[in-house]
């Protein structure tokens, strides 16, 4: 089954925390499967990223690049990743993969694309395939067509419910969701939003322990400082932050999170809400328990996040009815 599938906005079919690959299709990865919509505008990674349609005065910090962890730098980098993953396709070598692609149903396609004697040579070969791959996620109607129930609205096609208003005013409010502060929702310069800053940020979700590498205790997955990812790994200010994904097509997922820990928009929302004022409700075995205690002090703080245990949440309840009622119109393929 694939880990990417079209009706899932490229993204996991089924709820498991983490699919399933390798060479035998039995070793389970330690990561969620990302969705691979609107990510057309992912700049590449870097330690200091500065915003040159805002403010680009402020260093904002590590941004960009494919993954969880930024350690692909665009899109065709992100298409040799699985290839050759211990956990996904497990590909030995370049000629593996070449020779499984001359051998498939549409190696036709492959010569008629790039010329008859194009598995003559591995490398070349090998440069076709991440080259049909990384083109094939460049098709803005697959990939970015901006055909939410949102994006309506913004062309002035449609109207938000007042649910839906609610939302989206309690998801920019600084003092209640201030989701936009990571997930900017307004357009800029005539661009629809994307949802995601491209920046880091430490969430401190919870440890799933469906995920079989975490029944290792002494294992953690630390985001940018590894260890998928190990040029950063003495940055010990980047351990415990992923990259923030677009909320486009949220809704349509099962997983959430990088560890897929949680499964419901609903469940996300309440999590944000009460990480700090609740920490119980979230952390049986103690708070940010995914992480080692010399990373924690890296957790964001700012809202929704922040309170002591016993304080109001930034979000009641109609406030994540609202939130989630304007997520879901972020799902593409809205019809009038």
């Amino acid at each position: 089954m694939t880990c990417h599938a079209p009706g899932r906005a490229f993204g996991p079919p089924n709820d498991l925390p983490v699919q399933r690959g390798g060479a035998d299709g039995r070793r389970s990865g330690v990561r969620a499967v990302p969705a691979l919509t609107y990510g057309q505008n992912v700049p590449p990674f870097t330690e200091h990223y500065f915003d040159d349609e805002g403010d680009d005065s402020i260093d904002q910090g590590p941004a960009g690049g494919r993954t969880w962890d930024g350690r692909a730098q665009s899109v065709h980098d992100q298409a040799r990743l699985p290839l050759f993953s211990p956990f996904e396709m497990a590909n030995a070598d370049v000629g593996a993969v070449v020779a499984k692609v001359q051998h498939a149903g549409y190696a036709a396609k492959m010569r008629a694309a790039f010329g008859e004697n194009i598995f003559s040579d591995e490398n070349l070969a090998f440069k076709g395939v991440l080259m049909a791959l990384e083109t094939y996620q460049q098709s803005p109607s697959e990939f970015y067509p901006y055909s939410s129930k949102y994006d309506a609205w913004l062309r002035h096609e449609a109207t938000l419910s007042r649910a839906e208003m609610r939302g989206l005013a309690a998801f920019n409010d600084p003092a209640k969701g201030n989701c936009a502060r990571c997930h900017p929702s307004a357009m800029r310069n005539g661009a629809f939003p994307e949802f995601s800053d491209f920046g880091y940020a430490g969430i401190g979700a919870p440890r799933n322990l469906k995920i079989p590498a975490n029944a290792d205790l002494k294992y953690f997955d630390l985001g940018l400082c590894g260890p998928l990812r190990t040029d950063l790994k003495d940055k010990s200010e980047y351990c415990g932050l992923f990259r923030t994904p677009s909320l486009r097509n949220a809704a349509r997922r099962r997983v959430f999170f990088h560890n897929g820990v949680f499964h419901s928009l609903e469940e996300v929302l309440r999590f944000y809400a009460g990480r700090d004022t609740q920490p119980q409700k979230w952390y049986p075995r103690g708070k940010f328990d995914d992480l080692p205690p010399e990373y924690r002090s890296n957790m964001d703080m700012q809202a929704p996040f922040g309170g002591h245990p016993g304080d109001a949440p930034a979000l009641n309840d109609n406030d994540i009815r609202d939130i989630v009622a304007l997520l879901r119109t972020l799902s593409d393929g809205y019809s009038h």
